[in-house]
């Protein structure tokens, strides 16, 4: 398994776990351990971000590797996720910064939203990573680097 992308996944699975054991607790009516257990999923996204970007643009992407006639299945699901990570980040950040900023009552409304969408994102990134490197062989993998500068 290649190291990078199974390390990012881990940190997003993380993430997700810890969202859900966030929610539990403010269900709970714990929010101190509310509090420390969504910090701590918000680091482990940010890090899976950091891996992501940095390989993304030293390394490259890998493209699909499996049948040629499943590639616009795949691609179409890659773009769905995409989404979904992108809106799930977008939510996060938001969420965040409402509760650092104590407007709790927006927080409560838009959280279980932003959790919602994080779980989804989380379930398809782990499906993207499956497909790409466990159920089919890798395909190409080509720097953003080397894509702009030659090489």
């Amino acid at each position: 398994m290649p190291f990078l992308p199974t390390i990012s996944t881990l940190f997003i699975i993380i993430s997700a776990v810890l969202v859900a054991v966030g929610w539990r607790f403010i269900m709970k009516g714990k929010a101190k351990a509310h509090k420390k257990t969504m910090i701590s999923a918000a680091i482990s996204a940010l890090l899976f971000f950091i891996i992501y970007v940095s390989r993304t643009v030293f390394l490259g992407n890998t493209s699909f590797g499996g049948p040629e006639e499943l590639e616009i299945y795949y691609t179409i699901f890659l773009v769905f996720h995409i989404t979904l990570a992108t809106t799930g980040a977008i939510f996060g950040v938001v969420t965040i910064t409402l509760a650092l900023k104590r407007k709790i009552r927006i927080h409560r409304k838009i959280g279980p939203v932003t959790a919602i969408i994080w779980f989804f994102s989380a379930i398809t990134g782990v499906m993207v990573y499956l497909f790409l490197y466990v159920f089919f062989d890798s395909g190409q993998t080509t720097s953003m680097i080397n894509a702009i500068f030659g090489g």
